[in-house]
């Protein structure tokens, strides 16, 4: 931050106040500290039991679709699930999933040697977490299969 500012010179506060850029965020550090004790409350081991049953039950649920291609599956893999799907680009999927209020990324997510590695360019991801529940997962799978029909 600047201490004092003319036409002639600029005089920096101290250290470490000399390095920061305005006004210090005070809302997202109460924010964070809010998140924390949400967190602790519930328990890291219940988050990642509810994320691991999460991403099975999706996973599972996703193998069943036909032309639905799961990339990435390690038996302990962290909760992001990507996907292709034969004939259907990841872009337009996200679109027709965006359209029925379920969020997901297409694109190559900073990962294209591993993209490369499967012979694509583009995938969807969907990520899960504690506040999903197996519902949403049903409505997922649910309008993934509607653009499978209106696609093929």
């Amino acid at each position: 931050m600047i201490k004092t500012v003319n036409f002639k010179e600029t005089t920096f506060s101290g250290l470490p106040y000399k390095f920061e850029a305005g006004t210090v965020n005070i809302a997202d550090a109460v924010g964070l500290g809010a998140a924390i004790d949400y967190v602790q409350r519930v328990g890291m081991d219940n988050i990642e039991t509810h994320e691991k049953e999460l991403t099975a039950y999706a996973m599972e649920e996703l193998y069943k679709i036909p032309g639905l291609k799961l990339i990435g599956t390690a038996p302990d893999k962290i909760s992001a699930i990507s996907f292709v799907m034969d004939g259907i680009s990841p872009e337009s999927a996200a679109q027709s999933l965006n359209q029925d209020g379920i969020a997901v990324r297409a694109g190559h997510h900073c990962a294209q040697p591993a993209l490369w590695r499967y012979g694509l360019t583009s995938s969807i991801r969907a990520s899960l977490g504690m506040y999903n529940s197996k519902e949403e997962i049903d409505d997922f799978v649910k309008s993934i299969l509607k653009i499978v029909r209106y696609f093929n």
